[in-house]
């Protein structure tokens, strides 16, 4: 299966990980850095060599006889904490690593905003949000250029197909761009007091007063107020308005969680259409919640991952020393403050670090098994192979590194997603592609991949897609030859006083070797990821890179077509 299992010299450097995080000592962090590299050579090479093409994929085109159906599966705060992609040695996802075994798994695939509402905004219209301007939490349909620009839903509408959804895909739903669309985004279960949603009171405090969203985690079968609870207290589904209870007995005996409830419907929905004797083509979107806060699922996801045992981010002390984020955010914004919360909830950083990894991994783990569900539907469909299948997230997630806790920085962290395609007769099955892309390069691709037609703008005052097709990718995952550029790019909303201001917000580049971040301020971080990948050491204020710099410096602003003031 994908990068899903390890030689035996790679298990065993693995396991210096939890060791290395506190190290402070020079040659320990060399050593660690040469452990995470070995680390991922490893994997690959033997993921590698354990993938088998799964039956019925042929080396031609996609099957024409019916034109391709597509699932579209999108996470939400899902970072690398995937298995193969090397961002924790204990992460489980069997799932995404048996999709990844059919298609192409890409190695360096990027958000192109960090958190929610831009991201999707963006790559669901393959706009980048500075061209259209929604660079943060703006409504999408309210957008001048958005909204006179088809969505991806759109597009396979107008090209005759039968699209449908369910969860989370746009942060803000408009039910109109889909032929049907089943439930709303809901992020619980909820802890409900009586009252009000409040953060699980298993959570230690301060962190527990971050509130019910990013302040809890804990396993369902912590069941809020125990026995003693009134009537109305205990889990609740995450709808806002009307409260309605989320009924748990026990593992065996409860409700579904609003993920396994859209893995069900999406299930359901594919055994529908194979009922159907037209030869209308589906385009099937479902959003999945975890491992978005609050990090609530299941108690056979956390038992697998036993504090005892579990290793923690490596983390270098005082890592956030070299870094700018603080020279132009306060510090009370929710990265640093989530993890300063965190750190002072529990007797030392790494109990810290075990409780919430342990619940993100569970979140990882649960979301996983739901993305299977979807999957064998497929496979166990008429379907399997003449549809299209993506699995991606909407962007990353700092586990502490830096000392910060949340999404929406410039760092590997927040920026990093996993990106797997299935699409028989054309992907090269169980590749790896190294080539940095981004998000904003999925419409095109599905273009591609489907043969649809028609302009994507819905008048002149919509905009043309930005991203460029991954076909090349998919065919030849080893190519370096595409339309698209060599660096995928990210932009980080500087605040409210900026506006609507796209020269005004703070970028960054990863191309193969660098990540190059420029904010708004001027301030500038380097790092090398073939020495570096924990992105350590800012290279910025050496003069050995003063030509790399100025290079990184001047893509960002050919890709955006913004004027360097500097």
């Amino acid at each position: 299966m994908f990068l899903a299992r390890l030689d035996e010299k790679s298990r065993i450097k693995s396991s210096h990980l939890r060791q290395s995080r506190l190290e402070t000592n020079h040659d320990k962090e060399a050593k660690t850095i040469e452990t995470r590299r070995d680390f991922l050579k490893g994997l690959m090479a033997a993921g590698l060599a354990c993938l088998v093409p799964s039956a019925g994929f042929s080396a031609g085109v996609v099957n024409r006889r019916r034109r391709p159906n597509v699932v579209l599966i999108v996470c939400d705060d899902l970072n690398d904490y995937v298995s193969g992609m090397a961002g924790h040695p204990q992460a489980s996802t069997p799932h995404i690593a048996r999709l990844a075994a059919s298609g192409v798994a890409f190695k360096r695939a990027f958000s192109n905003n960090p958190i929610c509402a831009p991201s999707r905004s963006s790559f669901l219209t393959g706009i980048y949000p500075h061209t259209s301007k929604n660079l943060f939490w703006d409504k999408w349909h309210d957008n001048p250029v958005l909204k006179n620009s088809r969505t991806i839903m759109e597009h396979f509408a107008a090209n005759g197909y039968h699209v449908v959804g369910s969860g989370k895909l746009m942060h803000h739903l408009l039910a109109s761009v889909w032929d049907e669309f089943k439930h709303k985004a809901d992020y619980g279960p909820f802890v409900y007091d009586g009252k009000e949603r409040v953060a699980h009171p298993s959570v230690p405090q301060p962190f527990r007063s971050i509130g019910p969203v990013d302040g809890s985690f804990s396993p369902l079968s912590d069941v809020p107020y125990g026995s003693d609870s009134k009537e109305n207290q205990g889990w609740i589904y995450g709808t806002w308005g009307k409260v309605k209870k989320f009924n748990y007995v026990d593992e065996e005996n409860r409700d579904p969680t609003p993920d396994e409830r859209n893995a069900a419907w999406a299930d359901s929905k594919i055994k529908e259409f194979a009922k159907q004797k037209n030869d209308k083509p589906f385009f099937l979107g479902v959003g999945f919640i975890r491992p978005h806060t609050p990090l609530h699922v299941p108690k056979r996801f956390f038992d697998m991952f036993p504090k005892e045992s579990l290793k923690v981010p490596v983390i270098k002390p005082n890592d956030a020393e070299d870094c700018h984020y603080l020279d132009v955010f306060d510090r009370d914004r929710k990265g640093p403050k989530y993890f300063r919360l965190l750190r002072e909830s529990y007797p030392d950083l790494e109990s810290a670090l075990k409780a919430f990894t342990q619940a993100y991994l569970a979140s990882v783990a649960a979301v996983d098994e739901c993305i299977g569900r979807v999957v064998n539907a497929v496979d166990n469909s008429p379907f399997k192979d003449n549809t299209i299948i993506v699995v991606t997230s909407d962007h990353g997630w700092n586990m502490g590194e830096k000392d910060y806790l949340f999404k929406n920085s410039l760092w590997e962290e927040s920026t990093r997603v996993p990106l797997v395609i299935r699409a028989p007769g054309v992907a090269e099955a169980g590749v790896i592609a190294e080539h940095p892309v981004s998000l904003i390069d999925i419409y095109p691709t599905l273009i591609e991949l489907c043969g649809l037609k028609g302009d994507t703008r819905k008048n002149n005052k919509g905009a043309r897609l930005d991203g460029f097709s991954l076909v090349p990718f998919l065919k030849n995952p080893k190519s370096g030859t595409w339309d698209g550029p060599d660096a995928a790019l990210t932009m980080v909303y500087a605040g409210g006083y900026t506006g609507n201001d796209p020269s005004r917000q703070h970028w960054s580049v990863r191309t193969k070797k660098w990540r190059y971040i420029l904010y708004n301020n001027g301030s500038e971080e380097l790092y090398d990821h073939e020495t570096d990948p924990y992105e350590w050491t800012n290279l910025c204020s050496q003069d050995r890179y003063r030509k790399v710099k100025a290079q990184l410096r001047t893509r960002i602003f050919k890709m955006t077509g913004l004027q360097d003031k500097g």
